[in-house]
């Protein structure tokens, strides 16, 4: 891929750029200083991927992110040098459509890299994501289900997000009030460095509990539960929650799908998903399985889509109940959230 640098740090170009050019199958076609200088180049120059700094002089990377996606769409992936100071930036910045958030490789006193495969893992990972071709492997097959009483389960909000849905799941759980009657489990494409920090970030966005999710956990009425690791996050026999490394051969990690489809085999009660924007097309199939189930699917319309990928993938595979706007989605899972409580209480 052709890829771009930009960032304010001299240290730090050098070291990306050793990275890019360690690969043997990218090049850096521009550097800039800059988030106004990093525009002006994307005009001239649209590369397939942007290395973006966050904190930078003239404009930062946030701003640069918001206005390249805007005039001059391409790939971009956050690095940053401090999770924990910039994790709310890093969240603003996907929500004007960066795809992911890395941390800056570092040079050592001898000139060493640091990090640097994780940073190339990474960008290996997005270029499947904007245009290289990469069947979806099936999840494969899962443990027989387990009988458990389904009266005794609440009701289950599943959630899939990607490329803008940090924003998007602000709005999303920002309409639940704090006696909302259905645990809640989600699966945002997001570096497990910065997963902790989105769920603090989202915690103080809405009235409900939010953390990540930990092994062996059973979703609870009233809790938020977001994948946190470079794991799959499954439901498994019983309806308890469990990491797993397995799928390996599937790109995206955490998977909406592996969530999606193990809801659709292991919480009986049943329940709704909702598949916001995001690149690609993970979630359709395991949305597809959950609407087989009697499941309510939603998902997000194109016009409030910072990317159309994965929901239109669950439309076109018509595995969307309903395809509504952002702003009403809340509403419209509390609704449908009625008569499955209604059932609840005769059985």
């Amino acid at each position: 891929m052709r890829i771009a640098i930009v960032n304010d740090m001299a240290l730090a170009i050098e070291a990306l750029r050793r990275v890019v050019s360690s690969s043997g199958e990218h090049e850096v076609t521009w550097m800039a200083r800059d988030g106004e200088e990093a525009l002006r180049r994307c005009r001239e120059d649209t590369p397939d991927l942007i290395l973006m700094d966050l904190v930078m002089p003239v404009m930062d990377g946030v701003e640069a992110t918001r206005r390249i996606m805007a005039e001059c769409p391409c790939a971009i992936l956050i690095v940053t040098a401090s999770v924990s100071t910039h994790g709310e930036l890093v969240y603003e910045a996907m929500g004007y459509g960066a795809l992911d958030a890395a941390v800056t490789p570092t040079l050592g006193p001898a000139g060493e890299l640091e990090g640097g495969r994780s940073l190339l893992d990474k960008i290996a990972h997005l270029g499947y994501a904007i245009g290289h071709s990469h069947p979806r492997n099936a999840v494969g097959a899962l443990p027989p289900v387990r009988q458990a009483d389904s009266g005794t389960q609440p009701p289950l909000v599943v959630v899939g997000a990607s490329t803008g849905g940090p924003q998007a799941l602000a709005a999303l759980l920002s309409g639940f009030e704090a006696d909302f009657p259905a645990p809640v489990v989600i699966v945002q494409h997001v570096d497990p460095d910065f997963a902790a920090g989105l769920a603090e970030w989202l915690n103080h966005r809405c009235e409900l509990s939010v953390r990540l999710a930990a092994n062996h956990e059973v979703p609870q009425v009233g809790e938020v539960l977001i994948a946190g690791r470079d794991q799959h996050l499954m439901l498994r026999p019983g309806g308890f929650l469990a990491y797993s490394p397995e799928p390996h051969e599937l790109i995206n990690r955490p998977s909406v799908d592996v969530l999606f489809d193990s809801a659709a085999h292991y919480w009986l009660r049943g329940g709704i998903a909702v598949l916001l924007t995001g690149m690609g097309r993970d979630g359709a199939e395991g949305m597809l399985s959950l609407r087989h189930k009697g499941w309510h699917t939603i998902a997000q319309d194109e016009s409030t889509s910072v990317v159309y990928g994965m929901p239109k993938a669950a439309v076109t595979l018509k595995a969307a109940c309903e395809v509504l706007p952002l702003p009403a989605i809340a509403g419209a899972v509390k609704a449908r959230l009625k008569p499955l409580l209604e059932t609840s209480q005769k059985i």
